[in-house]
């Protein structure tokens, strides 16, 4: 039991270090790359939109595919492959001169994200107890929260000389998080069978329910994704400097790190999950709408400051709810799965983001991106609440009335 535990606590502490590497990595770079090609290199947003698109929809549209081999062979040789990947992806973009070139570098990163994430997330399923799941999962993004602000921070100190020494630098930082996991992370597995991968995809794609509510999440992440297309073009706008991306993340960390565990702690005694996750969606596509007749810094970093309210709330709820519906003998497969929303949602989050900036600038309709994903988030707020809470209304009426 003591070893079990012990266990259990160095694979926690694992999990923080090795997730503040990859989260250190990854905003470095994605946060700067709309400010960089469409800003900086004058090409078309679509473009960059189409680019950030495809590593959005590989990483998480495989995922299933990355969680059913992790399941068969483990967690180690999945993370490491897939981290080397990602740098050599970001390798590639930091001397992306043409549009192919960027293409490339962001197939190798989705590729590598494909590799790396679904066990990573089972590994947390696995070594953190349910009872303290919803505590460890806000601690994780308020980890994401801080490493947020401080990779965004350099990444945009480094971009003031060159964008390759941004690429460069998220390089060297995901060679690194290889390195660690080569040589600290035990060889876990991830799942209580040895079922072939195949059979693992299987038993997730005929779980009909839990399909419906991972597609039906695609419209919260077409609004999560946009922090890292339309809000920082935005907010370069107004504020005229590429600094102000990093104030953005900033803001962002100082209501995680003050407000995310004690609401979370809060949620966990007074609302379900489900009705967590709809506060939490309402709240962000409220800002979107407001977005929309914002002309003013301050007023779009307040806000701004609503969205990631919203965020803030959304997302420890959803986390504990999709490790909860996980099967133990397919987990990383699940888990994997459960990005597929992200897939389709991040994909049409960039390209329609990316297509409704360039028109709303060739129409003067600045609010138009924002109104369109309003409307977006309030479809899918009903699309949940029909899943979500209608039939447990309706069962309640059912035993009331027995």
């Amino acid at each position: 039991m003591a070893s079990a535990q012990r266990a259990r606590r160095l694979g926690k502490a694992f999990i923080l270090l090795d997730n503040l590497l990859v989260i250190f990595g990854f905003f470095m770079v994605f946060p700067l790359i709309s400010l960089h090609f469409v800003d900086q290199l004058g090409w078309s947003a679509s473009i960059v939109g189409l680019a950030l698109a495809m590593r959005q929809f590989l990483q998480q549209g495989l995922g299933l595919c990355g969680g059913s081999l992790a399941d068969r062979f483990g967690a180690k040789p999945l993370i490491v492959c897939g981290m080397l990947l990602r740098a050599a992806g970001f390798a590639c973009m930091a001397v992306a001169h043409t549009p192919w070139l960027l293409y490339l570098s962001c197939l190798l990163s989705g590729l590598g994200g494909t590799l790396f994430d679904p066990p990573r997330t089972a590994l947390v399923a696995k070594l953190v107890r349910p009872a303290e799941r919803p505590h460890f999962y806000a601690i994780l993004m308020m980890q994401d929260s801080a490493g947020a602000v401080a990779a965004a921070l350099l990444g945009s100190w480094l971009l003031q000389f060159d964008f390759r020494w941004v690429g460069l630098a998220g390089t060297a930082i995901f060679v690194l998080a290889a390195l660690v996991n080569a040589l600290l992370l035990p060889p876990y597995r991830v799942a209580t069978g040895t079922a072939s991968p195949w059979q693992s995809m299987r038993v997730v794609l005929q779980d009909r329910s839990y399909m419906r509510f991972v597609l039906t999440l695609s419209g919260y992440y077409m609004l999560a994704v946009q922090v890292m297309l339309l809000v920082p073009v935005t907010i370069k706008q107004l504020t005229g400097s590429y600094q102000a991306v990093g104030w953005m993340y900033t803001l962002e960390t100082c209501l995680s790190l003050s407000l995310l565990y004690p609401l979370a702690r809060w949620g966990e005694r007074h609302l379900r999950r489900e009705q967590r996750m709809l506060i939490g969606l309402g709240l962000m596509s409220l800002s979107l709408a407001i977005m929309s007749q914002i002309a003013h810094p301050l007023a779009a970093f307040t806000v701004l400051g609503l969205f990631f309210l919203g965020s803030i709330i959304m997302e420890p709820a959803r986390e504990t709810y999709v490790a909860g519906l996980a099967r133990p003998h397919a987990r990383a497969s699940y888990l994997g799965c459960s990005r597929l929303g992200l897939a389709v949602g991040g994909a049409l989050g960039y390209v329609g983001g990316g297509w409704l900036l360039d028109t709303a600038h060739q129409w003067r309709l600045p609010e138009l991106p924002w109104l369109c994903l309003a409307m977006v988030g309030c479809i899918t707020l009903l699309a949940l609440w029909l899943q979500l809470l209608r039939p447990v209304a309706n069962r309640s009426c059912v035993n009331s009335s027995i």
